[in-house]
């Protein structure tokens, strides 16, 4: 369903949009939070992570490779997020369409009535 591409496309996406970065910034100052990311980075081999990360940030040609490789991924993401969500709009609107031929029809039926006629006023 989703690959990295797409994820990374939805991502950037979601980066735009007010309200989730709002939540972002709500996730971001929750203490428990601020925990697990101290613990993070203070893990060995995050640490290593970042320096060979900084190391390679140093080779201009490296980092222009790496930007053309995102630039296609994001591309190539975003076709295929538009894709999925045009199919998934399109399943939508068929699930509703037999959604709405399952329910019955009521409109021309008439409420029963009993075949007895009611005798007015009182019995003596």
């Amino acid at each position: 369903m989703f690959n990295n591409n797409m994820m990374l496309a939805q991502l950037l996406q979601d980066m735009q949009d007010p309200e989730m970065m709002r939540e972002a910034q709500k996730m971001m100052n929750d203490p428990a939070f601020q925990e697990r990311m101290k613990q993070v980075t203070e893990n060995d081999a995050f640490k290593q992570s970042m320096d060979k990360t900084q190391e390679m940030m140093k080779d201009k040609d490296k980092v222009k490779e790496l930007e053309e490789s995102m630039k296609k991924r994001v591309e190539q993401g975003t076709k295929e997020l538009e894709e999925f969500k045009k199919k998934s709009a399109e399943q939508e609107e068929e699930e509703k369409k037999k959604s709405e031929e399952m329910k019955p029809k009521n409109k021309t039926m008439k409420k029963k009535t009993s075949s007895k006629k009611k005798k007015g006023g009182k019995k003596k």
